[in-house]
């Protein structure tokens, strides 16, 4: 099949998907290794929830990332690594290097009685050893659960409890920008109450003095006399391949649950699709592998694409704000997927950081983890792309497990603030408030998925009825994404933001339950409202709307709730706005009416819409009044 290269070709290829989908993916997934051919292409549906694909096959992930191209591209550069330090030359390491590397990490875990089936956590920085060992743990079919190294001790705690995970792979620390993060104090903390933990693998990077656990093992002797001969095991299709935690609009992050070659089958065909890469280009994912992006565009898609991948381990605005220009410079990178958050951020600075950069070397611009706006579009495609680049602003999520819908770089139209075309295989469709779907090419409304593809999350782990219940129970029959969006009348669409109760902090979905959770730890506070806000940098800002029990100081308040915060889930779910109010607007059932609260944070004050079953609407002009 090849990649798509033209706009009819993609009109051929959506159209085949749709109407012959088995084919479709049957020809996608052919161009891959397989150590035993599958029987089946997909069964089941969205209506009994037991969703597979490939069944009957057995693959490798790691294998198909590496030893697939040894032969032609062993010496061609896989992974840069660029430090923190701007002064510390980039690492390069190239496709026989990393196969060598994750066969003797793969060794390293097998010696340690992991064993296929068996979840591992990572807790590290952005590292190669992160990298190499998750490609270690499909190597050898364990499940690597990776948690961001800016989560708290308890969030790390929940999330490891959650998965029962065997080991533990740390850092002692961290450097990110100008600060260093204590990893490995933060996981002692941690694992005081993590049982199921029996060996944590400890890897130096920051030559930290750090408290000894009875169950620490230095991971870099181990790894220095390990073999770095491991053959891949041949893994079933549906075998599980991670878990990545995401939030929800109740307190507990899911765990979402991928499995082998669906995931694998996906990742690899919308990369060389959406991103368009030639043989020799570089190409540079800033996320971090803690999130979905880092995992599937940083790590998987190149990798499975044979492509040269940029792991930066630093900050967009450190040592200043020209350290993302310098890199692209340095790397002669052609390819670049950043968030709006960073965009904007940098947008803020002094424009002479981008001016002084040259630029040249890239081709294509990429935006990911919240919808774009047109400002930040803008001054992106002028300043950076040089008004030559096309902009892939790409919409999908951790349950997808990959690009859904997106322009194809160069292929199709880029449109600012728009995600534009689905993705080969995926039906998006508008639903309306009573549950159909709205036929009208231009219109507006809630965004599902109408059929499976093979990147989907199969489960939340250890909780299917909570799969059934966040994603299938809104509209029976369709995967429920949670957006709004908007479609116009040549078929593109736009993501209008979240419908439910989840926050898109920089491009990070936080569950207002689990803010509300972890505010209502302090003890003065009766009771918390959280919601999302505008905010010119983050895309969308915590607002908190507080009842206390006694009078405190509000900068007092302030710090004390979000020391809270920052213990429960980490310092990204912070408030950037805290409301005290004596009470919060209710109807006569005690629900909390979240959508005055909304408008009141986003200072719409003009229309409130029916308020006629607020057991106390006084309220509404009391949070008027005390609004930050």
């Amino acid at each position: 099949m090849g990649r798509i290269t033209t706009e009819g070709q993609y009109r051929e290829h959506y159209d085949w998907s749709l109407n012959k989908n088995e084919e479709y993916w049957q020809n996608v997934a052919k161009e891959l290794h397989w150590f035993k051919d599958f029987d089946s292409v997909q069964t089941g549906n969205f209506k009994d929830l037991n969703v597979k694909w490939f069944e009957g096959g057995q693959t490798n992930i790691s294998y198909n990332c590496l030893d697939r191209h040894l032969k032609d591209r062993g010496d061609k550069v896989a992974v840069i690594y660029e430090a923190n330090d701007p002064k510390v030359e980039a690492k390069k390491i190239t496709y026989k290097e990393l196969h060598q590397q994750v066969c003797q990490f793969a060794n390293v875990l097998k010696d340690q009685g992991v064993k296929p089936g068996d979840r591992v956590c990572f807790y590290m920085g952005m590292v190669p050893e992160l990298l190499t060992g998750i490609l270690a743990c499909t190597r050898i079919g364990a499940v690597h659960s990776v948690v961001f190294g800016g989560f708290s001790a308890k969030a790390l705690a929940g999330r490891i409890q959650d998965c029962e995970a065997s080991v533990l792979v740390t850092n002692d620390g961290s450097f990110r920008g100008g600060k260093t993060i204590a990893l490995k104090a933060i996981a002692n903390e941690a694992l005081k109450d993590c049982p199921t933990i029996k060996k944590v693998l400890v890897s130096k990077r920051t030559n930290e003095n750090i408290e000894a656990d009875a169950r620490d093992i230095d991971l870099d002797e181990l790894l220095k006399n390990a073999s770095s001969e491991c053959e891949a095991t041949p893994l079933d299709s549906e075998a599980p391949n991670f878990i990545l935690y995401t939030s929800g609009s109740t307190g507990k992050p899911k765990g979402l649950l991928h499995t082998v070659a669906g995931y694998m089958t996906y990742a690899y065909h919308t990369f060389r699709n959406v991103f368009q890469m030639e043989e020799n280009d570089i190409y540079w994912c800033s996320a971090d592998i803690g999130w979905i992006t880092g995992h599937t565009y940083l790590t998987y898609g190149p990798l499975l694409n044979g492509a040269t991948t940029v792991m930066f381990e630093g900050v967009p605005t450190w040592p200043d704000a020209g350290r993302f220009w310098q890199v692209i410079d340095k790397l002669k990178v052609s390819h670049f997927y950043t968030a709006p958050t960073a965009i904007r951020a940098l947008e803020a600075c002094d424009i002479k950081f981008v001016q002084e950069a040259n630029l040249s070397s890239l081709k294509v611009l990429g935006s990911v983890g919240e919808p774009i706006n047109e400002e930040a579009w803008d001054w992106y495609h002028k300043n950076v792309g040089r008004e030559k680049c096309p902009i892939v602003d790409t919409w999908w999520q951790t349950e997808t497990g990959g690009i859904m819908i997106s322009a194809l770089a160069g292929v199709t139209k880029d449109i600012p603030t728009y995600a534009t075309l689905p993705q080969p295989g995926i039906e998006p469709v508008l639903m309306d408030a009573d549950g159909n779907e709205i036929s009208t090419l231009a219109a507006q409304g809630n965004l599902c998925i109408k059929r499976p593809w093979p990147g989907i999350a199969r489960t939340v782990y250890g909780d299917h009825e909570r799969y059934k219940d966040t994603y299938f129970s809104a509209y029976p029959g369709y995967y429920f994404t949670g957006d709004g969006a908007k479609r116009d009348e040549q078929g593109n669409y736009r993501i209008t933001g979240r419908v439910d109760d989840v926050i898109n902090v920089s491009g990070h979905r936080i569950g207002t339950a689990e803010v509300e959770d972890a505010i209502n730890q302090h003890p003065s506070v009766v009771e918390s409202a959280v919601v999302g806000f505008p905010h010119n940098i983050k895309g969308q800002g915590i607002y908190a709307y507080v009842i206390l029990s006694d009078e405190i100081a509000e900068d007092e308040l302030k710090t004390q709730i979000n020391n809270v915060v920052n213990e429960m889930i980490g310092p990204i779910a912070k408030p950037d706005a805290i409301q005290i109010t004596p009470g919060l607007p209710k109807t006569r059932s005690g629900k909390i009416m979240r959508r005055i609260l909304r408008k009141i944070a986003a200072n719409e004050l003009d229309n409130f819409g029916d308020t006629s079953t607020l057991l106390n609407p006084e309220i509404v002009d009391s949070l008027i009044k005390g609004k930050k």
